[in-house]
């Protein structure tokens, strides 16, 4: 078995795209002429971090784009700090390049950070917004810290042992939700020689200053006017539910549901619960 197969009867491809001059790795699902769909993966991460969710999104009809965002896995790594108004510019240039007026968004931390922010600059393009243990709400000196550091062990390393750990840190069941193959792909993205050069300018977030100045604050998250689906996973190691609540409260009108036994991938560790509920707010969104 292989995360590849859940990919088996649905039709998909995995291409490169040019997104405002930086080629983009995007894994591409489901009718042509379906409402599109973009998924974000979190710090550090790639977009494996959404097949047990494509197959059954794709399959409803939706035209499903997965991509490594700006700097990260397979993706362009230009060389400057990734703050969030460029994570936003390489968004929105893939989008263009697509042909995507209006979206449906899904992002998990670091990629809900982002959707947010294009969310509340830019509403009209976007249909429907899905935070998913979104990130960029408050700066934790120890949890900064603790993400800079298990990343940049993983990545000036050749041990898999430190991609395996950085991996676990996510789950609330490694042992079920990390699996070797998963823990393959993501030590070979850390060890491309362009990602090991560019680590510090994707790690900029995790510095306090830099952070300060891109965090998502209340009214900000205000002026998102799109329906939007909060979802967080009960324990989750970078962030307690109260910063969920507080960003549902901050958004008018949002949905906010909790996933027990779940750690920092909720569309992954309990696809049973999220994909359903997913394509439930989808079709009252659209």
């Amino acid at each position: 078995m292989t995360i590849w197969t859940d990919l088996t009867g649905v039709d998909h491809r995995l291409a490169y795209i040019d997104a405002g001059g930086v080629r983009t790795r995007a894994l591409v699902a489901g009718p042509e002429d379906g409402p599109p769909l973009v998924f974000l993966h979190g710090t550090s991460g790639h977009l494996e971090a959404f097949v047990r969710n494509i197959p059954v999104h794709a399959g409803a009809g939706y035209r499903c784009h997965a991509i490594d965002m700006l700097g990260h896995g397979y993706t362009g790594k230009p060389d400057h700090p990734y703050e969030i108004p460029r994570y936003v510019e390489h968004l929105t240039a893939y989008l263009d390049a697509i042909g995507a007026d209006r979206v449906h968004l899904v992002g998990e931390s670091l990629g809900g950070w982002v959707a947010a922010w294009l969310a509340s600059e830019d509403p009209g393009r976007v249909v429907s917004l899905q935070l998913l243990a979104a990130g960029g709400t408050k700066a934790d000196p120890k949890i900064m810290e603790r993400i800079r550091t298990s990343t940049l062990n993983a990545v000036r390393t050749d041990d898999v042992d430190l991609t395996r750990e950085r991996l676990h840190l996510l789950m609330h069941d490694p042992a079920k939700d990390v699996s070797e193959e998963l823990v393959e792909i993501r030590h070979r993205i850390y060890h491309q020689p362009d990602f090991a050069a560019n680590v510090h300018n994707l790690l900029c977030l995790q510095d306090m200053e830099t952070r300060r100045r891109n965090l998502l604050r209340p009214d900000r998250m205000a002026r998102i006017t799109a329906p939007t689906l909060i979802v967080w996973g009960r324990q989750n190691p970078f962030g307690e539910v109260p910063e969920a609540q507080a960003m549902h409260e901050a958004i008018a009108g949002s949905r906010l549901e909790l996933f027990a036994d779940c750690g920092h991938w909720p569309q992954h560790e309990r696809a049973d619960l999220y994909n359903p509920l997913s394509l439930e707010f989808l079709k009252a969104a659209s």
